[in-house]
């Protein structure tokens, strides 16, 4: 047993059983990853995967209990990587974040700052896509960190933490009849075309919700995952912008007025999130320390168990 024939049977599964897909990922050839998984199904004794002639299909139901006990061992195998380097003095690395548009453009860029000047040997790759894209980089290791406002604390292999509260604040063109209304209602706001973030995106869903109990339909005109894609839209008066209370206070476009709106969703709660039993290195610690500050050492630690 070898961790190229582990590897071979996790990005099997990763890569829709797609062996030259798999080959590709692991630099290597589509014969020798079948013969890798062929070898190990042999010295185990039992069939891993489903399979239809040669095409392998999917996992058998050993398979399935097989593949955590991987998943496990390939994590711990990347725990004494890093262990080795934390402790050999190696204060070099590369800190992989997965988030958002909006963490990324309006939250990030003080901290990332910041703490570059605490570690220059510290490489930053920010990744940047939907939440259910991010929980799944931070799940394969593909990244070290995952910062959304959605989904990630929806994943029992991830271990997160509640960072900062935001809400949503409205965004119209200079002079929108909605400046002069007073005290902004949903009623209100569903009389105009809306422009907003993509479902699963930036708290989206306390916005359908708060509709959706108000009984008030509505017609959202389009929607992006860009905070500054859909102020652009509402300046060009295609219709009025939900979006990120930060989006506002540091993007604000040229044209825009906000309108206060934090009294008609509910509040939104960024989290961030690692894969639980990770081992961390004091680098990344001190990241989270730094964007999340209401955290401890402590808490970190216990929460990774």
């Amino acid at each position: 047993m070898n961790f190229q024939q582990l590897r071979s049977i996790r990005e099997a599964t990763r890569r829709g059983y797609n062996l030259t897909e798999v080959a590709n990922a692991l630099f290597t050839s589509q014969p020798g990853v079948s013969r890798q998984i062929r070898e190990l199904e042999e010295e185990l004794g039992v069939e891993i995967f489903e399979r239809n002639g040669k095409r392998l299909t999917g996992l058998t139901s050993p398979g399935k209990d097989i593949l955590r006990i991987i998943d496990r061992l390939l994590l711990e195998a990347e725990n004494l990587q890093q262990a080795g380097q934390e402790y050999s003095g190696v204060k070099r690395g590369t800190l992989t974040i997965a988030t958002t548009h909006t963490q990324a453009r309006y939250v990030l860029p003080k901290v990332v700052q910041s703490f570059r000047t605490a570690f220059p040997d510290v490489r930053i790759a920010l990744q940047q896509s939907s939440p259910e894209h991010i929980a799944e980089w931070v799940l394969s290791g593909k990244a070290d960190i995952g910062i959304a406002t959605e989904g990630l604390s929806q994943f029992d292999e991830l271990v997160s933490f509640p960072c900062y509260q935001w809400h949503h604040e409205v965004v119209v063109p200079d002079g929108h009849p909605l400046l002069a209304s007073g005290q902004l209602t949903l009623a209100q706001l569903g009389e105009y075309p809306l422009i907003t973030y993509d479902l699963g995106f930036t708290g989206r869903s306390h916005i359908d919700d708060a509709f959706r109990a108000a009984g008030i339909a509505t017609d959202i005109v389009l929607t992006a995952m860009d905070s500054d894609v859909i102020q652009q839209y509402v300046a060009l008066g295609m219709g009025v912008g939900i979006v990120a209370s930060m989006a506002v206070e540091q993007g604000r476009h040229a044209g825009l007025k906000p309108v206060e709106a934090s009294h008609l969703f509910a509040p939104n709660v960024t989290r961030l999130a690692v894969r639980r039993a990770a081992y961390l290195r004091s680098y990344t610690v001190d990241f989270i320390l730094q964007f999340a500050p209401t955290l401890t050492r402590a808490d970190i630690e216990s929460a990774l168990g």
